[in-house]
């Protein structure tokens, strides 16, 4: 990821830097928040200053998972001012989104704090960088759902919809799942009904999604389950409403906002010249 993400910049070709900066000019640059948040990324930072200069000494002075303020000075690296600079934004793009999630995902968290619901990420990930991304909801305190479609069974509303066409129900679903998948795997249902909730149930799914389901329903879902499966609340789910969610008993909150959409943290470089 960091060599493609370097091409893409053309490091090796830095017109600018190498019109201007003289190759044995020597300094320290630091790497600073300016904005609180929850880093996330340092190593991937420091594998770019590595990839550019293996000469340069990249020091963090904090760890992934870290609560940083607004000012807080997070890593330092010293040698080559050309090659710092040419490292600069590319090391600064992954620091800044990947702390942005974290920063993110670590606000969920707090937000259902003492309720036994656990914030969980999705699919919903910038190709490519999906690794780095669901690392950084781990730092902000969340859990990883599937990491790819490898990764888990989860009969969703267009393969209903597909099967359905074929004269396959959910049960019979659930059960060609559990012939085909690996054993120990899980098999998930998206559901966006009670009812369609209680054939979940009974075709034995081990997960049921309530997908964009009123608080209500979660509630009358709960009930029904009674512990008998995991409920896994998805869709809609906002700061505004995740506390609300979490009460109603469900053991997973999802949300793909925590990937496509965290706002990126404030994060900048000064360098010092020796």
């Amino acid at each position: 990821m960091v060599k493609s993400a370097l091409a893409e910049d053309c490091v090796a070709a830095d017109l600018t830097t190498e019109t201007l900066i003289p190759v044995n000019l020597k300094g320290k640059a630091s790497i600073l928040v300016k904005r609180d948040g929850v880093l996330a990324g340092l190593n991937v930072a420091k594998e770019v200053f590595r990839q550019v200069d293996a000469s340069l000494r990249f020091k963090a002075l904090v760890k992934d998972g870290a609560s940083v303020r607004k000012g807080l000075v997070v890593a330092t690296i010293d040698g080559k001012v050309a090659s710092i600079l040419r490292a600069e934004r590319t090391a600064l793009n992954f620091l800044q989104h990947l702390s942005g999630v974290a920063t993110e995902t670590a606000r969920y968290v707090e937000a259902v704090s003492g309720t036994k619901a656990v914030i969980t990420d999705t699919r919903k990930t910038v190709p490519g960088l999906r690794t780095l991304e669901k690392y950084a909801v781990r730092m902000g305190g969340g859990q990883n759902h599937r990491m790819n479609l490898a990764d888990g069974v989860l009969i969703k509303d267009n393969h209903q919809v597909a099967l359905r066409s074929r004269g396959v129900g959910l049960g019979e679903a659930v059960k060609m799942a559990r012939e085909h998948a690996p054993r120990a795997m899980r098999v998930e249902v998206e559901v966006e009904s009670v009812k369609q909730a209680q054939a979940a149930l009974s075709a034995g799914a081990d997960i049921i999604m309530l997908d964009n389901m009123k608080l209500e329903d979660m509630q009358k879902a709960v009930k029904l389950v009674k512990g008998k499966a995991l409920l896994e609340a998805s869709g809609g789910i906002t700061l505004d409403n995740v506390r609300s969610v979490a009460e109603t008993g469900v053991d997973y909150i999802s949300i793909g906002a925590l990937t496509h959409s965290a706002k990126a943290l404030d994060i900048s470089l000064e360098v010092k010249p020796a």
